[in-house]
């Protein structure tokens, strides 16, 4: 027996086995080492060495976080409307040991269990609720799925809801709904605004009682307003105050005839003055019958030019009563 040729076979078989019992583990990895069936310890990363000949092996475990997609799932929620519901979930492995030993498949568990759990919590709430409250969703989902994959070794760190598929009719309606919210909004505005304006509308008409002339100042900006067309018709309007100082001269002067004597005198003196101012230089005086024409009463003349101008009512309702009796007196003397 040549004893060289055994110890080159020996040193042979020792390298082999010393090669192929060494390992290299990623910064990301784990490695689950069992030695003859039993669960000794979790190690890496770097170069791991396990015992030859099979008495330990080793299970590579990946660590980084994984994004699963759930397959859109129909549900039915709280109030009787179905939806379609697809959402993501973010989880990865905390403890190696546990995620080899205490389940088989631990990503196809997590799937399922996401699934599950994604169906129920839309099942239990509202379709307003989903809409509106995504965030209260996703949360109550991931602390389900990681309760129940805590055990496993599991830790979910978050879960989206991707996509709500609702019905064409349950569209429509909210179309419907969305408008008429729309609408009842803008009636709201517009009533505010109208008391709003009223209540200042109030307030400058108080402020235009105690200055009157602020009146004025809105009838120029009116008409330069209008003006800016140049194919506009302006309607200035003229305020009475201008005409004031002609009424009261006016009611002045009836009150001093009232004082000397009677209207119908106080008109035939007027009328007469102002024929004889007519007549040329040496003629003889006018009186109030050779001025005007025969049926016709100075004082209703008198009156009907104030109305035209505007500036008296024309004389009161007594006076205009009494100017028939005078015409018929009248009558009378000339038959």
């Amino acid at each position: 027996m040549d004893w060289g040729i055994v110890g080159i076979v020996s040193a042979g078989i020792g390298a082999v086995a010393l090669l192929s019992s060494l390992r290299i583990l990623y910064e990301y990895q784990r490695g689950v080492i069992f030695r003859l069936g039993r669960l000794t310890s979790a190690k890496g990363p770097g170069l791991i060495f396990l015992v030859p000949f099979g008495i330990e092996r080793m299970k590579r475990m990946d660590l980084r976080i994984v994004a699963l997609d759930i397959p859109p799932q129909d549900a039915i929620t709280r109030d009787n409307v179905s939806v379609t519901v697809n959402a993501v979930v973010y989880f990865r492995v905390t403890d190696p040991a546990k995620a080899v030993v205490e389940i088989e498949d631990y990503y196809f568990a997590t799937s399922q269990l996401a699934q599950t759990t994604l169906r129920s919590v839309i099942g239990q709430s509202e379709l307003d609720e989903i809409l509106v409250e995504r965030e209260q969703i996703n949360r109550v989902v991931r602390d389900i799925i990681d309760q129940g994959t805590d055990p496993w070794g599991i830790e979910v760190t978050a879960v989206e809801v991707k996509d709500i598929g609702l019905p064409q009719e349950m569209k429509r309606a909210m179309a419907r709904q969305a408008e008429a919210e729309r609408e009842r909004r803008g009636k709201v505005i517009a009533a505010a605004g109208e008391a709003q304006a009223a209540i200042k509308l109030a307030e400058a008409a108080r402020l235009i009682q105690d200055y009157p002339v602020a009146i004025q100042l809105r009838y120029l900006q009116t008409a330069v307003e209008i003006a800016a067309e140049n194919n506009s018709t302006t309607i200035f309007p003229i305020p009475m105050d201008l005409f004031k100082p002609f009424v009261e001269a006016g009611e002045r002067h009836k009150a001093l005839q009232e004082g000397a004597g009677s209207p119908s005198d106080g008109s035939k003196t007027l009328g007469t003055e102002g024929a004889n101012d007519a007549l040329p230089a040496g003629a003889p005086p006018a009186t109030a019958e050779q001025t005007l024409p025969p049926g016709i009463d100075a004082t209703m003349l008198t009156d009907a030019a104030k109305a035209l101008l505007g500036i008296g009512s024309g004389g009161s309702a007594s006076e205009k009563e009494a100017v028939p009796a005078t015409q018929e007196s009248e009558e009378e003397e000339k038959d």
